[in-house]
């Protein structure tokens, strides 16, 4: 089966825009093609029809290509819990809690994983885009990899090596990269492309010629840095300590060390009166309307965290002075009265107290909860109008069951059962829906119950604004790379 590897000379070099951009390229030509990443560690997750966990990355290369995410794209799945240890999520399902000197005599089994899902997708698709995970030249984990070379070598694919000018340095980037692989992987590195390149071309064109004749390696494009795109992103968070829009609504993030499912925030980086701050440890806290806990992957440890910082007298003392507070899965759980992990599902066991600003009580129980969800935002609480609702859609992935009174005033319907819960002065509210933002109206009406009163025309869904950019990042795919050698290197040329 038809497969090319875009493999980078750095995290975030740009592999999984390209992969992205390639997906949309190829499936507007008529070629029916999937993503695959064969290893991904990230907190960024998604949830396929069919019920399980993949990088979310991943999902949004598969939305590129015009198909469903399924777990086969994205078989081995990482999420870091502490600096040492992570989650093991194998075919979309929790497998278990190692640190890394145990996954990494674990990569034997998870091998035969990569290797079974990569041969049931070539069954499905004509042409597989597979995207390599940081780096190929970090010769101390080559001993048995599987998310780079090790995944080239084993289906003998060809790879393209992707460095990104935008940070400088490329023409090292990319010299150091192939001179630290074996021979073999060098021979299947069949060209390289430079991403995110302002200015005139004309400047770089000398330093592309040397380059291709000290590497005998094709140039096969130069892609232009796209001002303002956003999609769904793999990890972290880019826009920590800086503000994002006007201050019409001022929302406050605290960027914690295990934040997962950060693009939940991506709608309100978009909209025009919405101000976003994400604030990492050392930073001050500036004033606000909104504060908003986003998930954790470590809910507890991420609660100490803030707690550490100050963030429970800065909420306290926000809302005394009528601010609002909302928490999405994890933030959930840490406005409720405590967090109870008996098993140690996210961390040491024990139970810790949250801030009790919600009557709840959340327990973490084995059995991750992923689902995909619909529903309607009920309005029918303090503050809000009469009627005030909207559609929403969006996925759970979550270990917390949460009880108690609170849950008697849900902020929810979702599929005919409610979620989350408002307090009686409707200042706090918490959901565990990923994806509270995406619809339109639901943006509208959440927006307006979270002090915007929103008198422009209707804005559209992040689905729409999320087709639009990928049509955008395959026009500039086709403008300045080589399709014909990529069609070329898939066996479609």
């Amino acid at each position: 089966m038809p497969t090319l590897m875009i493999q980078g000379t750095t995290s975030d070099a740009g592999k999984s825009t390209v992969v992205a951009g390639l997906c949309r390229a190829l499936a507007r030509r008529g070629i029916s093609v999937a993503p695959f990443k064969p290893q991904n560690m990230a907190l960024n997750s998604a949830v396929t029809p069919e019920g399980g966990e993949i990088g979310r990355s991943t999902a949004l290369q598969a939305r590129a290509a015009g198909i469903d995410p399924h777990t086969d794209m994205n078989p081995v799945l990482l999420k870091p819990e502490s600096d040492r240890g992570a989650q093991v999520i194998l075919d979309g399902r929790v497998h278990g809690h190692m640190d890394a000197l145990e996954y990494h005599a674990f990569k034997r089994r998870a091998r035969e994983t990569v290797l079974a899902a990569w041969e049931r997708l070539s069954s499905r698709v004509e042409v597989i885009i597979a995207e390599g995970a940081g780096s190929p030249a970090e010769i101390n984990l080559r001993r048995g990899d599987i998310a780079n070379m090790g995944f080239a070598e084993a289906v003998d694919c060809p790879v393209l090596l992707v460095g990104d000018i935008d940070r400088g340095g490329v023409f090292a980037q990319l010299v150091g990269t192939l001179e630290l692989l074996s021979d073999s992987e060098r021979a299947r590195t069949r060209g390289v492309i430079i991403n995110r390149f302002r200015g005139d071309i004309a400047l770089l064109e000398p330093g592309l010629d040397w380059l291709e004749d000290y590497s005998a390696k094709p140039v096969l494009g130069v892609l232009p840095h796209l001002d303002g795109l956003l999609l769904d992103a793999e990890d972290g968070v880019g826009l920590v300590g800086r503000q994002v829009g006007e201050a019409a609504l001022r929302v406050v993030v605290p960027a914690l060390p295990r934040i997962s499912n950060h693009t939940d925030l991506d709608p309100l980086r978009l909209h025009p009166r919405v101000s976003l701050t994400l604030v990492g440890p050392g930073q001050a806290i500036p004033p606000a309307d909104v504060i908003l806990l986003p998930g954790s992957k470590s809910t507890a440890s991420d609660l100490a965290w803030l707690r550490a910082l100050g963030w429970e007298d800065v909420i306290r003392r926000h809302l005394r002075y009528g601010g609002k507070v909302l928490g999405i899965c994890g933030g959930f759980q840490m406005l409720g009265e405590a967090i109870d992990d008996p098993e140690g599902l996210e961390g040491a066991p024990g139970s810790v107290p949250g801030f009790g600003l919600l009557p709840l009580r959340t327990r973490m129980v084995a059995g991750k909860q992923l689902r995909n969800v619909r529903g309607t935002l009920i309005g029918t609480h303090a503050g809000t109008p009469a009627g005030e609702g909207g559609s929403v859609s969006g996925y759970e992935i979550h270990n917390g069951v949460s009880e108690g009174p609170a849950l008697a005033r849900p902020l929810l319907d979702l599929d005919g059962r409610p979620d989350g819960a408002v307090s009686e002065d409707g200042q706090v509210m918490g959901t565990y829906l990923h994806g509270l933002f995406d619809e339109a109206d639901a943006l509208k009406a959440l927006l307006a119950r979270l002090g915007l009163e929103d008198g422009d025309a209707k804005r559209e869904s992040f689905a729409s604004h999320r087709e639009r950019e990928l049509d955008r990042l395959a026009d500039a795919i086709e403008a300045h790379l080589d399709m014909e050698r990529v069609l070329a290197l898939v066996g479609r040329g």
